[in-house]
């Protein structure tokens, strides 16, 4: 296989003589209207962050939130003021009605292509904030909160790395103190809290709606202090009330794992749906052993699990498009390629591999032979130096076009490469 020659194309970002950051929206959403005719992102053109909206077609665009506030203090953007400024995490799209909700200082709000914002509802006192999600159906926005313990420090003096992120194991405080994550379902339409489902000893961060059945809700535990491979990923019934751990240990899994079988000492990560709410695709690493990525059939209640090649050790994230064909910004590499040594303090987290992955991948993959068809398409380019730069990569809805984050000089830009849809 020769090496990619295609190039990505810059879609939002600064001009020569101008320096700011524009990403994505985070990738358990959409940054995309239902008909790619808009492009949604993060932007802090003005000095701080605000979303704007793109119209891929006339090249227009639109400011739809005004913060003069900087970053609020979150997941992630651990270095932000508390309870002031635009939740950077928070910002998710209803792509089939074009509207974004976000949390600007402690109101949770939503804002259509009119302009017009409006304020649900507040955040209470003493919670921590994360990425939010709504429903397909456009009716819900979930909301994950935990214990404002959970981040309660310094992060100038208290702090790690690029991204601030305190010294301390914030889910071993959570175990320690007994602090709980909260699932708060807001009525998009009035504003109103549902219902506000408490899960102690637990970090969430990451929530998404089942696609076919909003009474379902997934969810995360944080950056495990242990169990990973079994804590990472739950369910929220809220028909019946229950919760349901997502993979467990075992060894009955489908695929080629070249031997490893699922274990508690695992690192599993970045969860997410296919549009029929059927499946969950995840990925991370068996404990000493390759990085992997999975699929889970809730009906069947079984395992796929496929190990990657053992030289593939630059982390990455993988996303799918509606026919559940993967891309990925990390793991794959050439056989010629020489490893980038770069000094990147987000290297210091959980996951057992470096962020110096270099292509924006298509991935199809064949569950029951066991494989992964690498189709590498273009270098990102980016230095993966925090949470903004790493490339994130997702699809347009028609498939035919993956969007990314890059960083490879002082600013964030959006970039995207057309797809062939045929798999080849």
């Amino acid at each position: 296989m020769s090496n990619p020659i295609r190039q990505r194309q810059l879609i939002s970002g600064c001009s020569a003589n101008e320096h700011f950051d524009t990403q994505l929206l985070y990738f358990t959403c959409s940054s995309l209207s239902a008909d790619d005719r808009r492009l949604y992102v993060i932007s802090n053109r003005d000095g701080h962050p605000n979303v704007f909206v793109k119209d891929l077609t006339t090249g227009e665009e639109r400011q739809l939130t005004h913060n003069t506030k900087g970053i609020l203090k979150s997941y992630v953007y651990f270095d932000g003021t508390l309870n002031e400024g635009l939740g950077k995490a928070s910002v998710s799209l209803d792509s089939k009605r074009d509207v974004i909700y976000f949390i600007q200082d402690d109101s949770i709000c939503k804002v259509g292509l009119d302009g017009k914002v409006v304020v649900l509802n507040h955040v209470p006192d003493n919670r921590m904030t994360a990425f939010t999600h709504v429903s397909d159906d456009g009716r819900w926005l979930c909301v994950p909160m935990t214990d404002g313990r959970c981040l309660d420090y310094d992060p100038e003096t208290e702090g790690s790395g690029l991204d601030k992120r305190p010294i301390y194991n914030i889910d071993q405080r959570v175990q320690d103190e007994q602090l709980s994550s909260y699932l708060c379902v807001y009525d998009t339409a009035t504003g109103d809290l549902r219902y506000q489902k408490q899960v102690p000893l637990c970090w969430i961060t990451h929530v998404q709606f089942n696609p076919a059945d909003p009474e379902i809700i997934m969810y995360n535990h944080e950056w495990p202090c242990r169990d990973c491979g079994i804590r990472r990923i739950w369910l929220y019934n809220h028909h019946t009330d229950e919760i349901i751990r997502v993979r467990t240990e075992g060894t009955d899994t489908l695929g080629d794992t070249k031997g490893y079988p699922r274990k508690a000492a695992d690192w599993v990560c970045h969860e997410m749906w296919s549009d029929d709410g059927n499946i969950i695709i995840y990925h991370g690493g068996y404990a000493d052993g390759p990085a992997m990525v999975g699929r889970y059939d809730l009906r069947s209640r079984q395992y796929w699990e496929i190990a990657l090649p053992e030289e593939y050790k630059s982390y990455g994230h993988f996303t799918m498009d509606h026919q559940q064909i993967l891309c990925c910004d990390g793991y794959f590499k050439f056989a010629d390629d020489i490893a980038i040594v770069r000094e990147n303090s987000t290297d210091n987290g959980p996951d057992p591999h470096k962020k110096d992955g270099e292509y924006i991948s298509r991935v199809v993959p064949l569950w029951e032979e066991g494989l992964l068809k690498w189709i590498p398409l273009c270098k990102h380019e980016s230095d993966w130096l925090g949470q903004d730069a790493h490339p994130h990569p997702v699809y347009n809805h028609a498939g035919n076009r993956i969007y990314f984050n890059s960083r490879s000089d002082k600013d964030i830009k959006v970039y995207f490469i057309e797809v062939m849809t045929d798999n080849n």
